[in-house]
C-alpha cells in the first residue's frame, strides 16, 4: 500500500479508514468514521464529514448525529471546499475549490461539483453531471444522469417565501431529467420538472415543467422548438 501523504495541521478524527495513495493538503480536517477510497486527492483546508448545525427556526428535524460522509476512490476534493455528513460521492468525483456539498447528499461517478457550488441538503445528483461556477442546487432537488447545469444557475424549493406554516407541507426542489440541461442565470422555480434531453435557455424563468426534447425562452419560459437531434443524449 502508498503511503498516505499528510500536509501540515491536518485533524483526522477517529476511526477514519483511508485507501492507498490518499494525498491530503494542508488545514484539512476530517471528522470521526469518513471513508476515503483509493487515488483520492484533498486540497488545503477542506473539511470532510462536518455536522450540520441547525438554526433555531430551521425546517428541519432536529437530527444529533449523522452517518459519516463517504468519498468514493479518484476523487478530487478542492480547496476550501466543505462535504458534510451523510453525503456519498461515487468514484471520480470532481469537487472543485469553495463548494459546499450538504448532509444526505448523493453524487454520481464521475460528476464535476464546480467551484462555488451549492448542493443543498436530501439531493441526488446522478453521474457525469456538469455544475458549474457558483451554481445553486436547492433542498430536495434530484439530478438525473448527464445533467449540465451553467454558471449561476438558481433553483428553489418555497413558493411560499418563508410566509405561512402552510409551506413546511409544499417543499419540494426541481427535478432535472437524464440529458436535461439549464443555461447560465436561468431560475427554476419550485417543484418544476425538466424532461429528458429538455434544455433552458440562459436568463429564463422556469414556471411550468419542460417538455421532453423541449428547447424553452423567456421570462416566463415558453417553449420555442424542439432541441436539435445532433444534440439529444441517444445521439453522443
Amino acid at each position: 500500500m502508498e503511503p498516505l501523504k499528510v500536509g501540515q495541521h491536518v485533524v483526522i478524527g477517529e476511526n477514519v479508514t483511508f485507501g492507498e495513495n490518499v494525498v491530503i493538503g494542508h488545514n484539512v480536517i476530517i471528522y470521526d468514521g469518513v471513508q476515503i477510497g483509493s487515488g483520492v486527492m484533498i486540497q488545503d483546508n477542506a473539511i470532510i464529514g462536518k455536522q450540520p448545525a441547525r438554526a433555531k427556526n430551521s425546517i428541519l428535524p432536529e437530527v444529533k448525529q449523522l452517518p459519516a460522509a463517504i468519498i468514493g476512490s479518484g476523487c478530487t476534493i478542492g480547496t476550501s471546499s466543505i462535504i458534510y455528513a451523510n453525503a456519498i460521492l461515487a468514484d471520480d468525483v470532481f469537487v472543485a475549490d469553495l463548494a459546499t456539498i450538504r448532509e444526505r447528499v448523493t453524487i454520481g461517478e464521475k460528476t464535476i461539483v464546480g467551484r462555488g457550488v451549492a448542493v443543498e441538503n436530501d439531493c441526488k445528483v446522478g453521474v457525469k453531471c456538469k455544475l458549474e461556477t457558483n451554481a445553486y442546487i436547492t433542498a430536495y432537488s434530484e439530478l438525473g444522469d448527464y445533467v449540465f447545469v451553467a454558471p449561476y444557475v438558481v433553483t428553489t424549493n418555497d413558493n411560499y417565501l418563508a410566509r405561512s406554516s402552510e409551506r413546511y407541507d409544499h417543499f419540494k426542489g426541481v427535478t432535472i431529467h437524464d440529458g436535461g440541461r439549464v443555461g447560465a442565470n436561468a431560475t427554476i422555480l419550485p417543484g418544476k420538472t425538466i424532461g429528458k434531453d429538455g434544455t433552458v435557455a440562459a436568463g429564463s424563468v422556469v414556471t411550468k415543467d419542460v417538455e421532453p426534447e423541449m428547447l424553452v425562452v423567456g421570462s416566463p419560459a415558453k417553449p420555442l422548438r424542439q432541441v436539435p437531434e445532433s444534440q439529444l443524449l441517444r445521439n453522443q
